[in-house]
């Protein structure tokens, strides 16, 4: 029987994706994060590697695990990744979202790329070591985590808090969203590595006025004033700042694909991009978007309150003016409430792991290059940055040219390539062996 990593990545990804891991956001309705995690514990414990699972509430389990390496001196790494997934509506599917079903050369399912794909190929990748009695040059820390979909407060934001002990020494990490492929030509495709996170800011908008009968002649109603401080949210466009992480992208990008791409005209340069300018569009300003609405009770009472949703993202180092901003935006009349906070991350491109990355990427792909970005979401790297550890996206596959990728991050019919699966099992066992 074949057990090499490669071998095994494709059947662990499997069994995890039929494990239903949704979070909704509501404790009483989150499932599976729990039989997630003692899978992954079974699987490890199968090859002789001891793991501890944290309960953060009933059933919200997180895993660690520590393999011990050659030179316990160093710093060790991170290797991070969640269990839950956004839900699934299997009436919009082309396969049950649950069924890991193999077919066209890709496995399905919700969390293939976001991210039991890369939750597979780190417990791929382990158990060939210890099977094999290799030993890392330095100790490697595994984290499986719950609630990454909903804020991370039963999951990396709670171990952060409650369990730092088990995260000592380690000085960098690498997890999601980075390390996939952009093919530019057939001898060039660029690796985007995430240095950098927004910030995430949900806020709650609080209108309120004078209740009263919906027939009456009305000029303080809350839904109104709500309504218009909304709309102008909706469509006010914040300036464009190139951070740092942005310009390395833009400089390297624009190296790379031999193309004019002027950092001081970045929407013009973004738009050259093609199939990735969505993806790094966001990345170019703060953005605040509406996203929930809740006033009144009855059809024709006016509601003497009524509340908004706004998802804000911020870039590093813009949060405060960015607030000043959106509060000029509001008005003055209405309460903003912050309902949760998570400040951006970014660090530098460079370093004995970032070097690690382009050799491990380039012994598998000659055609590629690692180029730094910024992710317009956010990822446990938040939490672990935290701790002082370096946060890096780096979960490797190599993509179809045509496959577009970030549509599949909770989107319909979520997939990911086989191959791209193992590609990435060879990609990350040389990147640990090596950094």
């Amino acid at each position: 029987m074949d057990t090499t990593a490669e071998s095994e990545v494709t059947g662990l990804c499997r069994d995890l994706l039929r494990i239903d891991t949704t979070n909704t956001g509501d404790q009483r309705t989150t499932v599976g994060e729990r039989a997630a995690a003692e899978y992954v514990a079974e699987k490890l414990g199968e090859v002789g590697i001891e793991s501890r699972l944290l309960e953060s509430a009933p059933k919200r389990a997180n895993l660690i695990a520590r393999i011990p390496g050659a030179d316990p001196s160093r710093g060790a790494l991170l290797v991070h990744g969640h269990l839950d997934v956004v839900p699934a509506d299997a009436s919009e599917w082309s396969v049950p979202p649950f069924s890991g079903e193999e077919k066209d050369g890709y496995l399905w399912g919700r969390g293939a790329v976001d991210m039991k794909d890369f939750d597979a190929m780190v417990l791929s990748v382990v158990r060939e070591w210890k099977r094999t009695g290799y030993v890392p040059p330095r100790d490697i820390v595994l984290a499986y985590t719950a609630d990454e979909e909903a804020g991370m407060e039963y999951g990396s934001q709670w171990l952060v808090r409650n369990h730092p002990d088990e995260f000592e020494g380690c000085t960098e990490a690498i997890g999601e969203v980075g390390g996939y492929s952009y093919t530019v030509n057939d001898d060039l495709r660029l690796y985007l590595v995430q240095t950098a996170e927004k910030g995430l800011d949900w806020l709650r908008l609080h209108a309120t006025g004078r209740p009263g009968h919906g027939s009456f002649i009305h000029d303080d109603n809350a839904v109104t004033a709500l309504a218009e401080a909304v709309a102008r949210v909706g469509r006010h466009r914040f300036p464009t700042i190139v951070t740092p992480t942005v310009r390395a992208f833009l400089e390297q990008v624009s190296e790379a694909c031999e193309i004019e791409l002027d950092p001081d005209e970045p929407e013009l340069a973004v738009a050259k991009l093609g199939p990735i300018a969505n993806l790094i569009g966001a990345t170019l300003r703060n953005t605040a978007n509406p996203t929930r609405l809740e006033a009144g009770y009855k059809d024709n009472v006016i509601p003497g309150r009524a509340s908004a949703t706004i998802d804000c993202r911020t870039l590093p180092g813009h949060a405060d003016a960015f607030l000043r901003e959106l509060r000029d935006v509001i008005g003055p009349d209405l309460e903003i409430e912050h309902v949760h906070q998570q400040p951006a991350v970014e660090t530098s491109f460079d370093g004995a792991l970032v070097d690690a990355m382009g050799a491990a990427l380039r012994a598998e792909d000659p055609g590629a290059r690692t180029v730094p970005y910024l992710m317009s979401g956010g990822t446990d790297a938040k939490a672990f940055a935290t701790l002082g550890i370096r946060c890096f996206g780096f979960a490797p596959l190599r993509l179809p040219p045509d496959l577009n990728f970030s549509a599949l991050f909770h989107g319909i019919d979520e997939r990911v390539p086989v191959e791209g699966l193992k590609f990435g099992v060879r990609v990350l066992d040389r990147l640990l062996r090596n950094s």
